[in-house]
């Protein structure tokens, strides 16, 4: 048997998304003696943006905040595609050498805190069967939030028995063919609002089962004022007005569905009923039970969601599932869904740090039973911290304060 080959860095990244390259970027920047690396599963830069790949899989915040503040989004549109997100990660770790420093094909197994050795000590498996030991004195968790290698499975009674496909967005097979299939996507959150235009644009039609609605707004890709700022102002100047607005005007909308959710419930009605065919009613279909920002709100650029429902290639059936038998959907209404392909949209297993086994002097460190301190540091977890980004605004915004290094 091969020895376990050791490599030793001041700093040690794991995860080469959004946060790590932005971690990355800012060690460089600040502390450019530091040596560092960067560890991740995945065969090439993005995270979430490489993972996820059924159709139209795009941000849900807006770019210009989305992106770097160190390297502006330079693309005329606020909502991207996740393609084009991938690249501009890939060409942003490029530019500034960062990607030079990404170890891929790594999955840590487990890490030590050595107190006498004042390092840590992964156990790292590097494509797939090669052992290693990383050693650094510091430990930076970029690994997101959820489970990349299995999908939440939502209880759904008598999803084994249908007979046609089933699938999980998390994994979408990219040679599925579903032109003129009827689909059912089982869900209500921002992924279902991404696929539901998108699938339309081939399937024979598109449904939506959802048990309870979300509030879903329409986001130009670029409005009156961005149009005005890029025509009128030097590129260096445009970016920093246009990430400014985008850092205000979701704040003040945030603002005010905290403290003013009445006013805003009925303004989210007005735009959404302006939207819909004549054939769709707001209530029940658009009526959430909550008040909104207590969930996430979901936006389709250029309603592109409410142009698939009033061209008749989408409709949304509200209500609970009874059952799914080999070839229907039947509902507790007494409807009835005859799908070729059912899309379970139904959200992300969670999983925090990557699934790696902690543990300081030998002794196992569980994540759940310490506090994390502003967001960022772990209770009794030494030279570490944890990246976590906003829920009301762009992840990278909150991952930036989680590395106290931007003043955004």
């Amino acid at each position: 048997m091969a020895a376990t080959k050791e490599e030793s860095y001041d700093v040690i990244i794991i995860g080469a998304g959004i946060s790590g390259i932005n971690f990355a970027y800012r060690i460089q920047e600040r502390c450019p003696t530091l040596s560092y690396t960067i560890v991740d599963s995945r065969h090439e830069v993005g995270g979430t943006w490489s993972l996820f790949k059924y159709p139209g899989i795009r941000s849900d915040s807006d770019l210009y905040t989305f992106g770097f503040p160190w390297r502006p989004w330079s693309e005329q549109t606020a909502i991207a595609e996740g393609a084009n997100i991938r690249n501009y990660l890939s060409d942003s770790a490029k530019m500034y050498g960062i990607d030079k420093h990404i170890k891929f094909n790594h999955v840590v197994d487990a890490a030590n805190w050595s107190t006498p050795e004042k390092k840590w000590n992964l156990q790292v498996t590097a494509n797939k069967t090669e052992k290693k030991t990383i050693k650094g004195q510091y430990m930076l968790f970029c690994t997101g939030y959820y489970d990349y290698f299995t999908p939440l499975k939502a209880i759904i009674p008598g999803i084994d028995q249908f007979k046609g496909k089933v699938i999980h967005p998390q994994f979408w097979p990219e040679d599925l063919d579903y032109s003129g299939k009827e689909i059912a996507i089982i869900g209500s959150g921002a992924t279902a609002v991404t696929l539901l235009p998108n699938l339309a644009e081939k399937a024979k039609k598109v449904t939506m089962v959802q048990r309870s609605p979300s509030y879903l707004l329409s986001l130009p890709k670029m409005d009156g004022l961005e149009w005005l700022i890029l025509k009128t102002c030097p590129t260096f100047i445009a970016d920093k007005l246009i990430r400014l607005k985008w850092l205000l005007v979701p704040f003040l909308f945030v603002w005010a569905c905290v403290h003013m959710p009445t006013i805003m419930k009925r303004a989210i009605r007005r735009r959404t009923m302006a939207e819909l065919p004549p054939n769709i009613k707001h209530d029940p279909h658009f009526k959430p039970s909550y008040n909104p920002f207590e969930q996430r709100l979901c936006f389709c650029p250029d309603g592109d969601f409410y142009k698939s429902l009033r061209k008749g290639k989408a409709q949304i059936e509200t209500g609970h599932i009874d059952t799914i038998t080999a070839n229907s959907i039947k509902m507790q209404n007494g409807n009835e869904l005859h799908p070729d392909i059912i899309v379970t949209a139904t959200g992300l297993k969670l999983l925090t740090g990557g699934g790696i086994k902690l543990s300081v002097d030998g002794k196992p460190y569980e994540i759940g039973q310490h506090y994390m301190w502003k967001g960022v540091m772990l209770e009794d977890l030494p030279n570490s911290a944890y990246v976590v980004g906003y829920v009301d605004a762009s992840w990278t915004l909150g991952a930036g304060k989680s590395a106290s290094l931007e003043k955004d």
